[in-house]
């Protein structure tokens, strides 16, 4: 990795660049931010860009493991999450109304990326500690937990952002209203935190109630901005780690704890499971760009829609000053939202901002290559690059 930054030249000292770079309370490691590196100097550059992104492409995630037959992760994982919706919704037995809600979104629908990250991870980590693959009761709970978690955080987040549509049919505060909504959201936080106590383990416990208390914080720093331009990059990026990427990093943490007690390992685990996560996020503030631009031959925009500047916007701003202001007022002026998408479409925003998702994606290979080699490794290996290369 370290090979990997001084090709890069000017980038090498950035550490907004650097998935090494921790951010945000509850972390491991050093947090401390030296200031001098938090310039966005004028290496953000229309010139300097495209060579960034040549280069790193050519450093293509696979060629790090080139003798490496890697597995298709939907298919290895396939077994175990066969019948996670319908262990979720035994959880949630209640009277049929509140069923109704909280069924909602647990209709096998989903992409269920994130149940498919801890299995893949438990099973490759019970691997590298010596046991066979087969998941251990308490990591298959961990796997259905953390999809009950995730879920309701988008349910009280269409509430937050008002949505009507979610995963391709009317949001449940569409339905059935914003208080039973909320309500709903809340049942299934409880009924995962009910499972959460049966497995027994306090240490996990601790590490899954760290993802809700920064769910909100991260919702809370959503709400906000700020001024300077190196803070606001800060925020972002940390913001992005609380309210995507820690649920995947505490989820891979607290099943590596259930198996192994080498906190070398969790450590692993937990690099992985960030450095995916945020760029998941990353690749997913992209498309709200280009999935509209390329599909619907009109803007989507829906970040910019409910006020909120992204990593293509914050590149963005280094080439459109005027960007900043309706940063912050939040794209609430008429034209903003038109303007700034066009601004963002015609800068290097949308290529710096996949630039840094594939920094990160080569910093959770280099942790998890770390691990004994088995068909689930390669298969988080090859995660990240269907991360990488999805268009929804």
């Amino acid at each position: 990795m370290q090979d990997l930054m001084a090709s890069s030249g000017e980038f090498a000292d950035f550490n907004l660049l650097n998935p090494f770079y921790k951010y945000g309370g509850g972390l491991q490691g050093p947090t401390q931010t030296n200031q001098n590196t938090l310039n966005l100097s004028s290496s953000l550059t229309r010139h300097n860009s495209r060579l960034l992104i040549q280069t790193v492409q050519a450093c293509c995630c696979r060629t790090i493991h080139c003798d490496a037959k890697l597995k298709d992760p939907f298919t290895l994982a396939q077994r175990d999450l066969k019948s996670l919706y319908d262990d979720i919704r035994k959880e949630l037995f209640v009277s049929k109304e509140l069923k109704s809600l909280c069924d909602y979104y647990f209709d096998g629908k989903g992409k269920a990326i994130r149940p498919m990250i801890v299995v893949l991870m438990a099973r490759a980590l019970n691997i590298h500690s010596n046991r066979d693959g087969d998941l251990l009761p308490g990591q298959r709970a961990i796997a259905m937990i953390s999809e009950m978690i995730h879920t309701a955080s988008l349910v009280h987040d269409d509430v937050i952002d008002g949505s009507d549509k979610r995963r391709g049919k009317k949001t449940i505060n569409e339905v059935w209203g914003e208080r039973k909504a909320i309500l709903a959201g809340d049942f299934i936080l409880s009924a995962a935190s009910m499972a959460l106590a049966r497995i027994g383990n306090t240490t996990v416990v601790k590490v899954l109630s760290q993802v809700i208390e920064d769910l909100v914080r991260g919702e809370f720093m959503q709400l906000g901005s700020k001024e300077n331009e190196n803070e606001r990059f800060k925020h972002y990026l940390e913001k992005t780690f609380k309210k995507t990427a820690s649920l995947i990093a505490n989820s891979c943490k607290a099943v590596s704890i259930l198996v192994n007690s080498d906190p070398e390992i969790h450590e692993i685990a937990y690099q992985y499971g960030k450095n995916v996560g945020i760029a998941f996020q990353l690749v997913d503030d992209v498309l709200d760009f280009t999935s509209g631009a390329n599909q619907l031959g009109k803007p989507s925009a829906a970040d910019l829609k409910l006020g909120l500047a992204t990593g293509p916007v914050l590149f963005a701003c280094q080439q459109f000053p005027e960007l900043h202001a309706m940063i912050m007022r939040r794209f609430s002026s008429k034209g903003d939202v038109d303007q700034a998408w066009k601004y963002v479409l015609q800068s290097d925003g949308v290529q710096q901002t996949t630039y840094l998702a594939q920094r990160y994606c080569q910093e959770a290979i280099r942790q998890i290559s770390m691990l004994r080699p088995s068909a689930e490794r390669d298969a988080l290996i090859r995660l990240t690059e269907m991360v990488l290369t999805r268009d929804k």
